[in-house]
């Protein structure tokens, strides 16, 4: 009897715990599974509403992640990405740059990336894929977001009020030029204050003059800047200037923007990024399109092309999982078309659906196309032949350089690092 009222207690402690231990093991069951957080950094601040929107379509496919998006200033975005990287810290995702070392400097710092990881890459042209393999190693590692066209933006109001239309030939764009000019109506926004202004002008006006043949003879070791063709083409750019901004030397990139989204210059050489720039400045604005102007008729017309970033893993990321889901999201039509028309930005996917038909019209135009030269080939190494381009139009359209010299000074400098140019 004493032993039956001793064990009671012990008997009720025990029950009262197994009850416990199910109950809790029930709800651990019944909850849902708490939900991952990865982070996103981009130096695009611009475009964080449309992000919303495209984490809410991934969240649609993954409820159990949650991605943060954070948005640096643009010329800030380098220095900070590389210093958490270097500390083995930074986001889970990385908006990387395109071309030579990604912006991240070396290969240690990202996870390298293959179609059998995400097999969405096969939505991809080669030359999408190859913007974002690292030149030191090459190996793959981000997923391209965008590419970008160089071409002309021109206000079909103001043509009309001149009465001329698109030119086709570099005689008929000086022809046009002059015509706006006579008329009171400025025939480009462009200045050229803002250093890499001046490496669009080329890209924008001379493509269908330097030639993609050009491109191919400099890459096999043919030919060099001071070929007759590249020269050539900066003595038209030279001849032209009359044409550009007011006292354009002195005019910024900003400027030159706002010249013509106010609807007081008639062209604009520049990137495809431009446009919902401007639409944004100017909803009323009516834009058309047309690519750099041939020597003669009948030459191919060409615009120069380059990707735009893409998005990699940090290698430090403890949610790799998550954070390869996310890009293998990034790699689908669906995102691509949503990418497109959120932001009004040519995603290199196949099969997206343009809702805007001048993003139509850039993609048409990107089938005859050459490379955005220096950006592509030369921009991985100091001095990249971006900066010795910029510089070197700068000179040459302020009458402080000749087309020649401009040539030879950029064929020197990259003679430093590559070989074919090493005579």
């Amino acid at each position: 009897m004493l032993a039956g009222i001793q064990t009671q207690p012990i008997v009720r402690r025990m029950l009262g715990k197994l009850a416990l231990t199910l109950f809790a093991a029930a709800t651990a069951f019944a909850a849902p599974a708490q939900a991952e957080d990865i982070t996103v950094w981009s130096w695009r601040q611009e475009d964080k509403a449309a992000y919303a929107k495209l984490i809410a379509a991934f969240r649609k496919h993954h409820p159990d992640i949650n991605v943060k998006f954070e948005a640096f200033e643009a010329a800030n975005y380098n220095t900070v990405l590389s210093t958490a990287l270097a500390g083995g810290t930074g986001p889970d995702i990385v908006q990387a740059r395109s071309y030579g070392t990604l912006g991240v400097g070396k290969p240690d710092y990202l996870v390298p990336i293959d179609k059998a990881m995400i097999p969405e890459l096969a939505n991809f042209p080669a030359s999408a894929l190859a913007a974002e393999t690292m030149r030191a190693d090459g190996k793959l590692y981000a997923v391209p977001l965008a590419s970008q066209t160089m071409l002309i933006i021109y206000n079909k109001e103001l043509f009309e009020k001149a009465g001329v239309t698109p030119p086709n030939t570099w005689d008929e764009l000086v022809s046009v030029s002059k015509a706006l000019k006579d008329k009171g109506i400025n025939p480009f926004g462009n200045g050229t204050a803002t250093a890499w202004q001046n490496e669009t002008l080329v890209g924008a006006l001379l493509s269908s003059q330097i030639g993609a043949q050009f491109e191919q003879d400099v890459l096999a070791g043919k030919a060099d800047f001071t070929d007759p063709r590249f020269v050539g083409a900066l003595t038209k750019l030279n001849e032209i200037k009359e044409y550009f901004a007011p006292n354009f030397s002195g005019v910024d990139y900003a400027a030159s923007q706002q010249l013509f989204a106010a609807g007081r210059a008639a062209m604009f050489a520049g990137g495809s990024f431009e446009i919902a720039n401007f639409l944004r400045q100017n909803p009323k604005l009516k834009l058309g399109l047309f690519p750099s102007p041939v020597a003669k008729a009948g030459d191919p017309k060409l615009v120069a092309l380059y990707y735009d970033g893409g998005y990699a893993i940090n290698a430090a990321s403890k949610k790799r999982e998550a954070a390869l889901k996310f890009l293998r999201f990034i790699g689908t039509p669906e995102f691509g078309t949503a990418f497109s028309n959120e932001l009004q930005n040519i995603s290199p996917i196949t099969g997206v659906a343009f809702e805007n038909p001048l993003l139509k019209e850039v993609a048409t135009l990107n089938q005859s196309a050459m490379s955005y030269i220096m950006l592509v080939n030369f921009r991985y190494q100091e001095p990249t032949g971006s900066v010795l381009l910029q510089s070197g139009v700068q000179k040459m359209l302020a009458g402080k350089a000749t087309p020649a010299e401009i040539g030879a000074e950029i064929t020197k400098g990259i003679a430093t690092y590559y070989a074919p140019f090493k005579k």
